[in-house]
């Protein structure tokens, strides 16, 4: 999803090429389960600090071995996969709310010690101006919601 202007709107309005939303394509969020990947290479360094104090290397490698591992560790658990991509996200924070959806956007975020995946969804109502908006919480890993929607009225000015 995201902003999708006509080309022939882009081109009327003097919109720059590289401002232009139409020319890049779909755009999809690295998976943070990448870091697994980290994970190993950590783990094998501290297989190999390991290995070297116990071959009668400074004994301070025992201190690098186990930060390696607690890196490769945390690394580890951090590696969520997010199965739910931003049009997905829209789509169940749009069923959440007590409006008929208009503008909207998702912003994936991190929260926690183990750096949880989830989109922040923020709505607006399909009128024109908007009257009321809404941040809906969805977890990026299984595609539920998080706490309750927040929705409030939009003031006029």
């Amino acid at each position: 999803m995201g902003i999708e202007i006509p080309r022939h709107v882009a081109k009327a309005a003097g919109i720059p090429e590289d401002l232009d939303s139409s020319g890049g394509g779909h755009y999809r969020f690295p998976s943070p389960s990448r870091r697994r990947i980290a994970g190993v290479v950590y783990g094998i360094g501290a297989l190999g600090a390991g290995l070297g104090a116990a071959l009668g290397l400074p004994s301070g490698m025992w201190a690098v071995a186990a930060g390696l591992a607690a890196l490769a560790f945390y690394h580890f658990i951090t590696a969520w996969d997010v199965g739910v991509d931003e049009t997905q996200a829209l789509r169940a924070a749009g069923r959440e709310v007590g409006f008929p959806v208009g503008h909207a956007s998702a912003t994936l975020r991190f929260e926690g010690v183990r750096s949880r995946p989830v989109w922040g969804v923020l709505l607006y109502s399909a009128d024109d101006p908007p009257s009321r908006r809404a941040l809906v919480r969805i977890d990026a890993t299984a595609g539920r919601l998080l706490g309750e929607p927040y929705e409030e009225p939009i003031a006029p000015v």
